[in-house]
């Protein structure tokens, strides 16, 4: 009678664990908290734990990068309000006497009330808004720099390299900014994590803040199990990307033509014009002081403020080209 014997699993030796590669010089580093951080953990550890994590806020700093939890960085927007607001309220009664003492009594009121209670709650909201605000500004980089990261994908694909060998060679391509971060990611997964390769595209894809990587991500992971080809798809997808990038490239163009033509509208004909009527009814109409007080509210305010919201946009819209 035939005898079945069963194996038990052993633990491999210690000469076959494979090796883990980094940069050369990379050294560990751990995520610490600025002394602000550290101090607003402290005073409200106990108000954030008592609530239950916001998950919005939590992928928002995962998708922005930011290495802190969710419920730290909540006691970070507490601590900073609070030291916000005492400076605000201290600021307020300064401004309201010096405004008391000149004989602005109602003003000095009206700056030292309005001054704390209008900016403690901007101050929360443009910190708790901070985090989607950077996942937003990743996500247009990586927008910007997908175009030319899918050719160097799909020329690494037609020299039929491994899947995984692509994204840790797309990591080391700092030329490509914000992609070369999320290839990063994928590729510390696999090799320091120990996630098949898959499974690391797929977690990338829920991690990303761009529509457009995510859904390429997406297609790798639905092209691999469903039995296809992948270079055929890096091809398609990277001519794709191109096509998308030069029509995105004559939308800015022509968005910027149009800039142009209101900036003479707007910024130089219009105050030109209001400047020479404003000057006949203060000569004609007798406005006196208060007419040449709104002539050096538009000639000192006015027109240099449009000039550089002008400047400022169409500076905007070049680095995106």
């Amino acid at each position: 009678m035939a005898t079945a014997t069963v194996s038990k699993a052993r633990p491999a030796p210690l000469e076959e664990v494979r090796p883990i590669r980094v940069k050369k010089g990379a050294q560990p580093t751990h995520s610490s908290l600025t002394p602000l951080q550290r101090w607003s953990w402290r005073m409200f550890r106990d108000r954030v734990s008592r609530k239950a994590t916001d998950p919005v806020l939590e992928e928002n700093l995962l998708k922005a990068h930011l290495r802190i939890r969710a419920d730290e960085y909540l006691a970070f927007v507490y601590g900073a309000t609070l030291l916000v607001g005492v400076g605000l309220v201290a600021a307020g009664l300064v401004l309201g006497f010096l405004l008391a003492l000149s004989g602005s009594e109602m003003t000095g009121l009206v700056v030292g009330v309005l001054l704390p209670v209008g900016g403690i709650p901007a101050t929360f909201v443009v910190l708790g808004a901070l985090p989607g605000s950077t996942a937003k500004t990743r996500g247009k980089l990586i927008d910007q720099r997908i175009s030319p990261a899918m050719s160097f994908v799909s020329a690494m694909a037609s020299a039929d390299v491994n899947v995984d060998q692509i994204f840790k060679e797309l990591a080391r391509q700092d030329v490509y900014g914000q992609v070369a971060e999320e290839a990063a990611w994928i590729t510390r997964d696999t090799e320091l994590l120990g996630v098949d390769i898959l499974t690391a595209i797929k977690t990338g894809a829920t991690r990303t803040p761009s529509k457009r990587f995510q859904d390429f991500l997406q297609g790798v992971v639905t092209t691999a199990t469903s039995g296809g080809l992948l270079k055929p798809y890096f091809l398609v997808k990277a001519e794709q990307y191109e096509r998308e990038n030069k029509l995105d490239r004559q939308k800015r163009v022509e968005t910027m033509g149009l800039m142009a033509e209101t900036f003479v509208t707007v910024v130089v004909a219009f105050p030109l014009f209001l400047v020479i009527i404003i000057a006949i009814f203060a000569i004609i109409g007798g406005g006196g002081q208060f007419m040449i007080n709104v002539l050096w509210g538009i000639v000192g305010a006015m027109i240099p403020l449009s000039q550089f919201a002008f400047i400022y946009f169409m500076w905007t819209m070049a680095q995106e080209l």
